[in-house]
């Protein structure tokens, strides 16, 4: 099986029924997480009980992509403790905020925790990063195995790197927090679905993420498909994404 999982989709804090940015992604019996915000982790548990992934991908170490790993480091410690460690990909501050949430599991008790810009592969995947402009340290990933590669930007503002990013990926799913005409603040640090659709040329498909709450999905699709020629698709919990 290949696909991908939609977990979470909103940014900053979940609307109701709904949770934070997160991915499943699977790829002939390999289970990668990419972010895991709040409330994701249930979301995940309908299809790994236990919690039982073979790698966690976090961007950044923002709450509404990381904490719900704390979670899933509960589970682990508690139904799985005999497993071996999970690898844990990510920048470094992400540690800091799982130790501070719960430093008893210790996450590096848990997890096999590893430097997200230094690694080169996971799994099956090769793994390329690329550092995007936040505020904090984000880095967009790219993870490609024989017949699929797949883009994501975690949390970015404009970038000439992000089409670097997107090239021939067959899914590319990109932050699109904001509607309606770009800002003129400068620096930028989340995108509108405009520019996500901008940054996605390149991409086969895109999937427009990390939604402000209370935004109205489908005028997303709609801006951000008068510049993207492939197929713009809103993410939603539990849709999942043919491979």
């Amino acid at each position: 099986m290949r696909s991908l999982t939609v977990l979470g989709s909103c940014g900053a804090w979940p609307e109701p029924g709904r949770a934070c940015v997160g991915f499943l992604l699977e790829y002939d019996g390999f289970k990668v997480v990419l972010d895991l915000g709040y409330a994701a982790l249930p979301q995940l548990l309908k299809h790994c009980p236990e919690g039982a992934v073979d790698a966690v991908v976090v961007t950044h170490q923002h709450p509404d992509h990381c904490v719900d790993v704390s979670a899933l480091a509960r589970v682990r410690y508690f139904l799985a403790r005999e497993a071996p460690p999970i690898p844990l990909l990510c920048p470094p501050g992400v540690v800091d905020v799982l130790r501070a949430l719960e430093p008893r599991p210790d996450p590096a008790t848990v997890f096999e925790v590893r430097d997200l810009a230094a690694a080169e592969e996971i799994g099956p995947f090769r793994l390329e990063t690329a550092l995007l402009p936040h505020y904090v340290t984000n880095l967009g990933v790219r993870l490609s195995a024989p017949g699929v590669t797949i883009a994501y930007t975690g949390d970015s503002g404009p970038s000439p790197d992000l089409q670097a990013l997107a090239q021939d990926a067959d899914l590319y799913i990109s932050d699109a927090t904001l509607q309606g005409a770009s800002p003129a603040t400068t620096p930028r640090y989340v995108m509108t679905a405009t520019e996500a659709a901008v940054g996605a040329a390149g991409a086969k498909r895109l999937l427009l993420t990390h939604f402000w709450p209370g935004s109205d999905r489908a005028l997303s699709v709609s801006e951000a498909q008068r510049f993207f020629t492939g197929e713009v698709i809103a993410a939603e919990e539990g849709l999942v994404l043919s491979l």
